[in-house]
């Protein structure tokens, strides 16, 4: 194994998505949102003895519940992005906290879908003039807050610093364009899909409410819930699958970064013989490359080959003499 010396100087592991601090500030201010209208409702509920208020505004806590999940996950990773405990930093809380939130959305998917049974066995009187005011409410609340949380900025920003480990260990640090297209903030994801779900919930009711006033179709109401419900565990059950093969390192199909990385390193004298690339956080990779060359050359070599690619944030080589 050859040698490249260099002093090694201290260095941070801060592997946030670029839009942490924006994606924070806005999922309180829906948090805020969503908690007024939930105890706006539950008041009015209980002042007028509103069934139908009463019971839209507990299905809004459980949506607030979800979203605080996301608040406090930010406000962690931040914090604690320069714990040194965190050998990765705190990128990946994001995806943890994605991953609770989407059991949180299951559970309100089956709820929904069993009340809807339920009343569609046994019916139960509406009160639709109240019940479509309080829908077209919540739809607003929930357009607002999905407009929001909405992820349509990404902005490509560059600064790094790089070091290097005795035998051949050489680790970089690499802030330039920390946020590409297709690699999203799962943590935000969530917040959007427990709002979306709202107001999906709340269009869905409008419609079968509509026509229940309109036709008597009193059967619609609890059918268009079913099938809320089915939408939802759907948007569910795609969160819990991104955010869990993050948390345990599952290069998805059509990842194109390993490729990038051989295409970047291979020739004729060098082989790249072992590769993990895993993500950090939203926007940030690392990646343990060891290299077998006919000639080898300074790690430095290697490092630059790889300045285009630039999701690499962490990267650790080895260089083994073929001839060795």
């Amino acid at each position: 194994m050859s040698r490249d010396t260099a002093t090694v100087g201290p260095h941070e592991h801060v592997f946030l998505g670029e839009d942490h601090a924006r994606n924070e500030r806005r999922t309180w201010l829906v948090i805020a949102l969503t908690a007024t209208m939930m105890v706006a409702e539950i008041t009015a509920g209980t002042v007028f003895g509103s069934m139908a208020l009463l019971a839209d505004g507990w299905h809004m806590s459980t949506h607030a519940s979800a979203l605080l999940i996301t608040a406090l996950a930010y406000r962690y990773a931040r914090r604690h992005a320069r714990n040194p405990r965190f050998t990765f930093g705190t990128g990946k809380l994001g995806d943890l906290a994605a991953f609770g939130s989407a059991t949180v959305l299951a559970i309100v998917a089956l709820l929904i879908g069993w009340e809807s049974f339920v009343r569609l066995r046994n019916p139960v009187p509406i009160s639709f003039d109240e019940a479509i005011v309080v829908a077209v409410i919540g739809l607003v609340v929930n357009l607002v807050s999905a407009w929001l949380l909405k992820d349509d900025h990404a902005h490509h920003h560059g600064h790094g610093h790089h070091h290097h480990h005795h035998n051949d260990h050489a680790h970089e640090h690499d802030q330039d364009g920390s946020a590409r297209a297709g690699h999203r903030d799962n943590n935000l994801r969530a917040a959007y899909f427990h709002v979306l779900a709202d107001a999906l919930t709340s269009v869905m009711a409008i419609v079968a409410l509509l026509a229940g006033r309109s036709y008597g179709w009193v059967w619609l109401d609890p059918v268009i819930g079913i099938v809320g419900a089915l939408v939802i565990a759907r948007w569910s059950w795609g969160l819990l699958r991104d955010s869990g093969a993050v948390l345990l390192d599952y290069a998805a199909e059509g990842e194109d970064l390993p490729d990038e990385v051989r295409a970047a390193i291979e020739n004729e004298h060098d082989e790249i013989i072992d590769l993990h690339v895993w993500q950090l956080g939203p926007g940030h990779h690392g990646a343990i490359i060891s290299i077998l060359s006919a000639e080898p050359k300074p790690v430095m070599e290697y490092r630059k080959r790889l300045e285009g690619v630039h999701e690499l944030a962490h990267v650790t080589i080895e260089v083994h003499d073929r001839a060795a």
